[in-house]
């Protein structure tokens, strides 16, 4: 049974003291909107379901459009060159350049844009697989590492910063069900999460602090 996205979701904002539901998400997007576009940038460790949400959000709102970081993953093959394979998924192993440039001409043009977008069956990223069309006012942006102290210029480019928190026996059994849908074994899974994911998460979990939001999940959302 498929859960629907616009569900199951809260949001604890600590100056506020107070939980909101998903249509209140969409309203605190709503009362941004001015004369430049909105950018809404979603961060959380992996498997919190940003891109659940992100899309959620997209569909909810109107003249919306979608930009996950996951696009700017270098290429396997750069990996390999670089003996960086085995970290696939840390800070180092994106363009974070790339996705910076992508971002400031989301906030600087009026024109269409092509975004890439990252395959999971064939894992990699695939250019100008996204359209972000100039009659977008909204753009949710998502990734891990949107508030990575090494990422400040990211983190300037966004209107709002918003991180979703899991616990993480969730995240995990969605981490192994993810990796054993795309062709690793059980316990290869396993040793993925335990060796990759993991370190990864708690990287991501140290800057939760600099978002502007902090959103839970009320029940399990695959994403």
């Amino acid at each position: 049974m498929r859960v629907n996205p616009l569900r199951g979701w809260v949001t604890d904002v600590s100056a506020q003291s107070h939980n909101a539901p998903m249509g209140q998400l969409v309203t605190n997007v709503r009362e941004l909107v001015g004369d430049d576009r909105v950018i809404i940038g979603l961060t959380g460790p992996p498997a919190a379901g940003k891109s659940t949400l992100a899309r959620a959000l997209v569909a909810a709102l109107p003249a919306a459009a979608y930009l996950p970081m996951d696009g700017f993953h270098l290429a396997n093959a750069q990996l390999d060159a670089q003996g960086l394979r085995g970290r696939k998924g840390a800070p180092d192993t994106f363009d974070r350049a790339g996705y910076r440039a992508l971002l400031r001409r989301v906030r600087a043009e009026d024109g269409d844009i092509y975004a890439p977008d990252y395959d999971r069956a064939l894992h990699e990223p695939i250019a100008g697989a996204l359209l972000i069309p100039a009659s977008a006012r909204i753009v949710v942006t998502e990734g891990n590492y949107l508030a990575h102290p090494g990422w400040t210029d990211v983190r300037a480019l966004l209107t709002e910063l918003w991180y979703l928190d899991v616990p993480s026996a969730v995240r995990e059994a969605r981490l192994h069900a993810r990796h054993v849908s795309h062709g690793k074994e059980h316990e290869e899974a396993w040793r993925w999460i335990a060796a990759t994911d993991r370190p990864n998460a708690l990287v991501v979990e140290a800057s939760r602090a600099e978002c502007d939001r902090v959103i839970s999940a009320a029940h399990t959302v695959i994403g």
